[in-house]
């Protein structure tokens, strides 16, 4: 299983529905399976979200965060990870809205 406790991630990809751009950072916590994390930049002024980790390190997570619109916003998302050359881990991510438009989308983080 992948730990990805201490890890930060920035979002260098994302569909045109989504809120997080390359301003958005990640800050990960894992405990055992259950994994958090907080995030802001952009357009996100406070997110978190919670999720459970699979034995291949894939990610099934729940979120909500306030834009620069002062909207909380809701949704779900399945990250699935990729290790690259350079150790770092990639997450390829297919998210969708739980709240407003309910639109899906994907989206990449990178471990910085």
């Amino acid at each position: 299983m992948i730990n990805y406790n201490d890890k930060t991630f920035r979002a260098v990809s994302n569909t045109p529905n989504g809120e997080t751009s390359s301003e958005t950072v990640f800050h990960y916590q894992q405990e055992g399976r259950i994994l958090t994390a907080t995030y802001k930049g952009g357009k996100i002024v406070s997110g978190h979200l919670i999720g459970l980790v699979d034995e291949r390190g894939t990610i099934d997570m729940r979120y909500h965060q306030v834009n620069d619109k002062g909207e909380l916003m809701t949704g779900e998302c399945q990250s699935t990870p990729e290790v690259m050359e350079n150790g770092k881990i990639r997450l390829h991510e297919v998210w969708e809205w739980t709240s407003g438009d309910q639109s899906k989308g994907t989206s990449m983080l990178e471990e910085v």
